[in-house]
């Protein structure tokens, strides 16, 4: 019997980016769910019967960042995303960013700059592997 395939939710603001990233993922054998604001992911979230990681950008649409909804999920316990893997890829990497986001319990902060998409995904592959 063929396992079902491993769901990623995708929340960047860009849409040539989040498409290609969809696509990149679905290529690699993953279910992918988008969203393009903080509001928007949490919807996907209650209406997904579960995710096993989160591809997220800082910079969003609306009034709410990266940051935001690192913290709901992590803090608000939110029970589909509260042990998710969150893998943080943004165009910006200060080390106060990169250190708030650690510090609520991202994964791994990638600027999208320094890392090719599919090193990126290798990085989930293996997170979401064990």
């Amino acid at each position: 019997m063929r396992a079902s395939p491993k769901v990623v939710l995708v929340l960047e603001d860009e849409k040539p980016l989040l498409e290609a990233v969809r696509l990149s993922l679905t290529k690699n054998g993953f279910k992918v769910i988008t969203a393009r604001t903080v509001e928007e992911a949490k919807e996907q979230l209650c209406t997904t019967t579960h995710v096993d990681a989160i591809w997220l950008d800082h910079y969003l649409l609306g009034r709410e960042n990266g940051l935001d909804f690192v913290a709901w999920c992590r803090e608000d316990g939110n029970n589909k995303c509260k042990l998710v893997p969150i893998f943080v890829v943004s165009n910006t990497a200060t080390p106060e960013k990169v250190a708030s986001y650690m510090s609520l319990g991202a994964e791994k902060y990638f600027v999208k700059s320094n890392h090719k998409m599919g090193d990126i995904i290798e990085e989930i592959k293996k997170s979401i592997a064990a």
